[in-house]
Parts: C-alpha cells; sequence; structure tokens
C-alpha cells in the first residue's frame, strides 16, 4: 500500500530551491578545476620520436602558442624509438593529472598492424583532443646522392635500372612514410630498399648529408629542406600542389597516378584525465590553430588547419586503424 505524501506550496519551493543548490554545488568543483588549471607547473606534451622530425614541426610552434594563451609554459618531451611506439607506451603509463598530453601521429594507427606486441592501445589508453595537421607527403631526393636525378621520371628510370640498390629511409618501421614507400613501390613497379630510423629527423639528416637517397616525408620537414636547396622535390602525394612548393608538381603529373598520401599529427590526452581538462585543452587548442601565427607555419609547412576533435576524433582514428590494417596486409609489409 502506498503512502501518498502531500507538500504545500511553501515546502515545495524550499525542496526544489536546495536541489538546485545542491546541483550547482556539485557543479561547481568541476567548473573551477577546469578554470583553475593549469596552475603553477608546466604542461609536457610527450612527442615520440626525436627532435627535428615532422611531429616537432606542428608541434612545437603549437606547444608555443599554448604557453601565451594559458600563462603556463608548455615544453616537448622526445622520446622516439621503434618508429614511435616506445614513447607512446611511455606516455600511457603517466598519471593523468592534466599535465601531460600524447602527441602522436599517423604512424600510431599502423602500428597495431605491423607490431605484434605493443605496450598501450591507442584506443583505450588514451583520451582523443584533436587532429592539429594533415600535410601530404612528398617525394624527396638528395642531389649529392643522386646528381643526375632532377624529375620522377629521371628517378624512375634510375631505380629501374637498379633494382634492389636504390634506397629510402623513413621514421622507422610501419610510420606512414614506410608505408608510402611500400605503397610507391608497388604503383611504379619498383625494387626499393627500406632504410628506417628512430625517426624523421634523424632520417631527413641523412639524407640531406646524402647518407641515404630518397624519402617519402610530411611536407612540414622536407618543405623547408626542398625550399633551401638542400633537397630535390620530385612530387607531391596530394592532388593539388603545395602553396608552400609551387614548383613541385604533384605525383600525377609527373606521371604516377593514383599516388596520394598524407599523415597527421594530433594531440591525446592519459586515460583518466578529468574531462573538464581535456574540454578545456580541447578549446585552447582549437584557438590556437585559429590564430593568424600558426595559420601561417601551417601553411609554410604545407598543412591545412583540420577541425577533428573529440568524438569525431576518436571515430577518426578507428578508421584509420582499419585503413592501415588493410594497407599492411594487402602489401604485405613485415618489419623482419
Amino acid at each position: 500500500m502506498m503512502t501518498k505524501i502531500h507538500l504545500n506550496a511553501p515546502t515545495r519551493r524550499a525542496l526544489l530551491a536546495g536541489l538546485t543548490l545542491g546541483l550547482a554545488a556539485s557543479l561547481a568543483p568541476q567548473a573551477a578545476l577546469a578554470q583553475a588549471w593549469p596552475t603553477a607547473r608546466p604542461i609536457t606534451l610527450i612527442n615520440p620520436f626525436p627532435a627535428g622530425g615532422g611531429t616537432d614541426a606542428f608541434a612545437r610552434p603549437l606547444a608555443a602558442q599554448l604557453d601565451q594563451q594559458l600563462n603556463q609554459r608548455v615544453i616537448i618531451d622526445n622520446r622516439g624509438g621503434a618508429g614511435g611506439t616506445l614513447g607512446a607506451g611511455q606516455a600511457a603509463k603517466m598519471a593523468p593529472d592534466g599535465y601531460t598530453f600524447f602527441v602522436g601521429a599517423a604512424h600510431h594507427t599502423i602500428a597495431p598492424a605491423i607490431y605484434a606486441k605493443l605496450e598501450y592501445d591507442l584506443e583505450k589508453d588514451f583520451v582523443p583532443i584533436g587532429v592539429i595537421a594533415m600535410p601530404p607527403q612528398v617525394i624527396s631526393i638528395s642531389p649529392k646522392a643522386l646528381p643526375n636525378v632532377k624529375t620522377l621520371a629521371d628517378f624512375i628510370a634510375h631505380a629501374k635500372a637498379n633494382p634492389g640498390k636504390v634506397n629510402f629511409g623513413s621514421a622507422g618501421n610501419g610510420t606512414t612514410h614506410h608505408l608510402a614507400g611500400e605503397l610507391f613501390k608497388i604503383v611504379a613497379g619498383l625494387d626499393l630498399v627500406h632504410v628506417p630510423y628512430r625517426g624523421a629527423g634523424p632520417a631527413m639528416q641523412d639524407l640531406v648529408a646524402g647518407k641515404i637517397e630518397m624519402m617519402f616525408d610530411g611536407a612540414g620537414t622536407s618543405a623547408p629542406q626542398i625550399q633551401g636547396g638542400n633537397l630535390v622535390g620530385l612530387g607531391v602525394a596530394a592532388p593539388q600542389r603545395l602553396q608552400a612548393l609551387p614548383n613541385v608538381p604533384t605525383a600525377e603529373e609527373a606521371g604516377v597516378k593514383g599516388y596520394n598520401v598524407s599523415t597527421w599529427y594530433a594531440v591525446w590526452a592519459i586515460k583518466g584525465t578529468p574531462p573538464e581538462i581535456t574540454e578545456r585543452m580541447k578549446a585552447e587548442i582549437r584557438k590556437a590553430l585559429a590564430t593568424e601565427q600558426i595559420q601561417k607555419v601551417w601553411l609554410q609547412n604545407g598543412s591545412p588547419t583540420p577541425d577533428i576533435y573529440g568524438d569525431a576524433f576518436g571515430k577518426f582514428v578507428s578508421a584509420e586503424i582499419a585503413k592501415w590494417g588493410k594497407v599492411v596486409k594487402d602489401a604485405k609489409v613485415s618489419i623482419n
């Protein structure tokens, strides 16, 4: 038997007021946490590649802008090795206190199909914040190593005349540089030798020095070297030429049809980071990418400013893992 409780109007109003105050009190600490963050403590962005690579080309300007916006130091911690998977594994184990974030790349959606065991799960150990850049790959050669190669047609002719003798460097096994090279081998019908490095920075240094012959590298690091005359750009793996490299043809213009490969860089929080902080960081990154200074640097580095955040970014990551898994299987790529 149910007992009915009758409340008079003043009592109902008092009860509703109490519930409203209680709800506001429960939400107040959350709002205060987001507003107070960051306190007098630096924020670290873990970059799982050595300094000087494509991730650095975008992460460092972003860190400088966030530094200004948050009035707090934002530092880059380079932890290179194993195609970016070593630093990713270390980042996954960091305290989720809102003072450590992970700056990863498209490479991390390839790694599950390449490595038998990883010390992290990209979709379970991290919280997606947003994609910060999406530059296309550029086919570049060292004029010191290949002084007679001036065009993509020249390179293909040289490689076909020397099967198994021409090499290309990458940021490591399972990176977009690596798979871009494997895809190019299939499309162009070439036999090239892959030389993996601990990151794009060291590979780029050896390419400029002429110790390796070519790279399929993101425009963020290759464009400045081509502009400076240290490398020769043979083709952009995109449908249109880059404003930063107007004299470098697209791969299709240079005679290789259907070769479009872009990389991307993004920021994740550590799983368990308070959602108020992840939302604040998302808003700050969106604000940073809209600034004139960042857009100028991104243009120079051949990248648009993406608008992929939160749940949309998480779905994008899942789709990338599936896409690259199929490419790895079809191309029979192995790290052995």
